[in-house]
């Protein structure tokens, strides 16, 4: 990278003190799992460190998440006040995406999904149309999950959260269909086919990036992109939810054997699963406008690019071999782009990105809870 590139660090987000942060936490977590047995449940202590935490209770088997949106509220913000354009109905989709989007990685279908709305002053609901905006997204998303909104909290955090900004999270609860084994990385053979699910562009993830070069651009927010769209406009575009996708999947008995959230990391998330397996990539989707356009911006390789961003590629549905063209199918029915984009190999476990010549081995990600 030149020095007048940009990477997550520069911007603010260390993604090396943060996964060292998480695997602290995940050891102590272990530590709380027995006490579910006075409740009358049990912790799938192998859940740990996937997008969401699987529980039995009963016969039933549930899964549980907390996720937020990160800075990309603060963008919506700035390119209403430059441009005008008021995209707070996205960025709320955009959390109860981001949250349910993990959830569903399980193997769980969402049932309830709260909010989290903090802000820095009780003055920020004084624009109405912003404020209306924000529970129309939610509920839509909601809607568009087939899950309940229950409820959640809105506190004003003067001195914590800038007066002019809302942090937006939230969390969510869901249920296995019934005989569903939770995905969690067991079931995948090699030969198992990988299909990528496109994504609409930035979704969750790469949001403080986007603001440092936001910053550089003599436009900023404004400046247009070749596909004619602002920056600003492209970067809130709304994310994609998977969760009608899984849903269709069980509907068709499709064998499923893993799914992954491509969000932080970017495709280093192919090989999330703790196993000794290679994932080897011979197909990717198109770059996203947007995208080229920070990478480029950044002056990322396709190293920095496709562990940063999604690239393209919003999610990933790991299938029986020859099941990826059903997979494919389904996701057309449903509005989705999808392709059948390579193969679960033989170890050492990594991902092989074959059409932009990069390799990232196992040690580039590690999110288990016995990590030192």
């Amino acid at each position: 990278m030149s020095p007048n590139g940009a990477s997550y660090r520069a911007a603010g987000v260390d993604y090396d003190a943060l996964d060292a942060g998480k695997r602290q936490a995940m050891a102590r977590a272990l530590a709380t799992s027995g006490l579910l047995a006075a409740r009358g449940g049990k912790a799938i202590d192998a859940s740990r460190g996937e997008p969401a935490f699987v529980f039995e209770l009963g016969s039933q088997t549930f899964a549980f998440v907390v996720e937020g949106l990160g800075t990309k509220s603060v963008i919506a913000r700035q390119v209403l006040e430059s441009e005008g354009i008021n995209r707070f109905a996205e960025i709320a989709y955009d959390t109860v995406a981001a949250i349910l989007n993990d959830l569903i990685c399980v193997g769980a279908l969402p049932l309830v999904a709260n909010a989290y709305f903090a802000t820095g002053s009780s003055d920020w609901y004084a624009d109405e149309q912003r404020s209306l905006a924000l529970l129309e997204g939610w509920q839509a998303a909601c809607r568009d999950a087939g899950c309940v909104w229950g409820g959640g909290e809105s506190p004003s955090l003067a001195g914590l959260v800038g007066s002019e900004d809302i942090e937006l999270a939230g969390a969510a609860v869901g249920a296995l269909p019934e005989g569903q084994a939770p995905l969690l990385g067991e079931a995948l053979e090699v030969g198992d086919e990988i299909v990528l699910v496109c994504s609409s562009g930035l979704h969750a993830n790469g949001a403080s990036l986007a603001r440092l070069i936001a910053g550089r651009l003599p436009e900023g927010w404004a400046t247009k992109l070749p596909d004619g769209q602002s920056f600003g406009e492209a970067v809130l575009a709304p994310s994609l939810l998977y969760v009608p996708l899984l849903a269709a999947l069980f509907e068709r008995r499709v064998p499923v054997h893993y799914l992954s959230h491509i969000t932080g990391h970017g495709l280093l998330k192919l090989m999330r699963p703790s196993r000794e397996l290679g994932y080897v990539i011979e197909r990717l989707p198109a770059v996203p406008a947007v995208l080229d356009f920070l990478a480029e911006q950044a002056e990322l390789d396709p190293a920095a690019a496709y562990s940063t961003f999604n690239m393209g590629a919003g999610f990933a549905v790991y299938c029986a071999p020859g099941a990826g063209e059903t997979v494919v199918r389904a996701a057309k029915e449903l509005q989705f782009e999808a392709l059948v984009a390579g193969v679960v190999s033989d170890g050492p476990r990594r991902v092989v990105l074959d059409p932009v010549g990069v390799s990232f081995d196992s040690s580039q990600l590690d999110l288990s809870g016995n990590a030192p």
